[in-house]
């Protein structure tokens, strides 16, 4: 994994463009409803949707795989703490945060990383602290296709491995984690208007008061 996505930002750097997710404006105006004011982004990339949080005087702190996406971060401005290493090696540091937001990422990963991700980042929530991931559903035009790996599991023909959730995926993965709700959610590429959108599930979590 690391050498795909280091590969990756070497050979495409900003391959997202500079425009921030739909679900990273959403998930901003949520933590602000929130009052959230310091949140941690697993799979930082570049940091093209850390920066919309930061506009709206949100502490981020990022986790990245991939050295070269931490140095396009650093040449964009984006002037953070951002730990080098795998989700799978959480937590980098025993701080506790109000908020985390993880997009097109969880489903990167196999149903044992997907389990210990998804409670590391409650374990790193304050208590009453909010978490939001997307993540690709099953409605997504590339669900099936490719070599079936497991149960709603697949790797696609450019080799890259992907779990496509749906309701009951979530309810069982999430379901103990504090689970509030989920909803569709359309990504347009907003760097190239000519693909086809994605088909994502937003997913939201609280983590109750211990």
């Amino acid at each position: 994994m690391t050498e795909f996505w280091e590969s990756s930002f070497i050979e495409n750097q900003r391959m997202w463009g500079f425009e921030p997710a739909d679900s990273a404006i959403l998930t901003k105006d949520f933590f602000l409803a929130k009052n959230v004011k310091d949140i941690l982004i697993p799979g930082i990339g570049y940091g093209r949707n850390a920066k919309v949080f930061m506009d709206n005087d949100i502490h981020v702190t990022g986790i990245e795989i991939s050295k070269t996406a931490i140095e396009l971060a650093g040449q964009e401005g984006l002037h953070i703490d951002i730990f080098h290493g795998s989700v799978s090696d959480m937590p980098f540091e025993n701080k506790q945060y109000d908020g985390i937001f993880s997009y097109a990422l969880i489903h990167l990963l196999n149903e044992d990383e997907r389990a210990k991700f998804i409670k590391d980042c409650y374990n790193q929530l304050k208590p009453n602290g909010y978490m939001v991931f997307t993540t690709i559903s099953k409605e997504a035009p590339m669900f099936g296709k490719g070599k079936q790996l497991g149960k709603d599991y697949y790797e696609t023909p450019a080799g890259v491995k992907m779990f496509f959730y749906d309701a009951d995926s979530i309810t069982q993965e999430f379901g103990k984690y504090g689970l509030l709700e989920f909803s569709e959610i359309i990504e347009p590429h907003k760097n190239a208007e000519n693909k086809p959108p994605f088909k994502f599930l937003m997913i939201k979590c609280k983590k109750t008061s211990e």
